[in-house]
């Protein structure tokens, strides 16, 4: 059972880092919530939370990415890019912090970083 809480806790970190790759490399984002929507289904309840908080951070990240380059036609959008990539970077160390310390995530349906 130990291996197993090893190994799902080594996906979803994963997944928090193909998130911040795709800061640079746009894809891997995709490739993490595909990821975090297969481990969901068959991961424990603490681990759970953690994929939960990864796909909403994916479509809440496409979201203000949509609405910040349709914006970015009249300079609003330009700093709501920016936001997101700091929204982003907060979102992925903070679920990291409560991964490696083996603790769900208080609050998987947030928004904002907790």
């Amino acid at each position: 059972m130990g291996a197993t809480k090893q190994g799902d806790s080594n996906m979803a970190n994963i997944i928090y880092i193909l998130y911040l790759v795709g800061l640079a490399v746009g894809i891997t984002e995709l490739v993490g919530v595909i990821l975090a929507y297969i481990n969901r289904k068959d991961a424990e309840g603490w681990m759970e939370t953690h994929y939960t908080f990864q796909i909403r951070t994916f479509w809440i990240g496409l979201l203000m990415v949509i609405v910040g380059v349709i914006l970015s036609f009249v300079i609003v959008g330009f700093a709501l890019l920016v936001f997101y990539y700091v929204w982003l970077i907060m979102r992925c160390v903070k679920g990291m912090q409560y991964l490696n310390n083996q603790q769900p995530h208080p609050n998987p349906d947030t928004w904002m970083f907790n």
